[in-house]
């Protein structure tokens, strides 16, 4: 069996991650979406505890994936889980030199995972988690952008917040 991990802070959970998930779950026989804490982002909307059920509400018609929390690096959950892949996600021309230099650092610190690039959905190439909020915050519309499950969950929290 292959297994997978989607890494990410999640914060919101977009129809771009939506995407990159169900591609996965279509390559690998088990997909787990880890919700991760990047030290470069600021702390977020959700607690990673929310971000957990929201990715849990999202997915749960994927027989294959299932949804936890690392607080550490990622080769180390990689190695804990035998992961056979990191999955991650790819927007923009922008992303890659980023990712790229993640997945070389995760292949030194666990070489026997792989990286794998896959791109969001073309609807979906410029969506971030950074860019719902914003909208949300300034009272924008944010429905195409959020699946429909958890939409009134994140409305609700980006309303508050901003």
């Amino acid at each position: 069996m292959s297994l997978a991990i989607c890494p990410g802070s999640f914060d919101p959970i977009t129809k771009g991650h939506l995407s990159v998930i169900q591609r996965a779950a279509k390559l690998f026989d088990e997909v787990i979406v880890v919700v991760m804490i990047n030290p470069k982002k600021p702390v977020g909307c959700f607690t990673p505890d929310e971000r957990v059920d929201l990715i849990k509400r999202c997915t749960e018609n994927m027989k294959n994936v299932r949804v936890d929390f690392y607080a550490g690096l990622l080769a180390d959950y990689a190695r804990i889980t035998k992961a056979d892949a990191i999955v991650k996600g790819l927007r923009a021309v922008s992303d890659f030199e980023d990712e790229f230099q993640q997945a070389l650092t995760n292949k030194q610190l666990n070489p026997d995972v792989e990286t794998v690039f896959v791109t969001a959905g073309a609807d979906y190439m410029y969506l971030s988690s950074s860019i719902v909020k914003q909208i949300g915050e300034l009272g924008g519309d944010v429905s195409k952008f959020v699946p429909e499950v958890v939409y009134d969950d994140i409305v609700k929290r980006i309303k508050k917040k901003g």
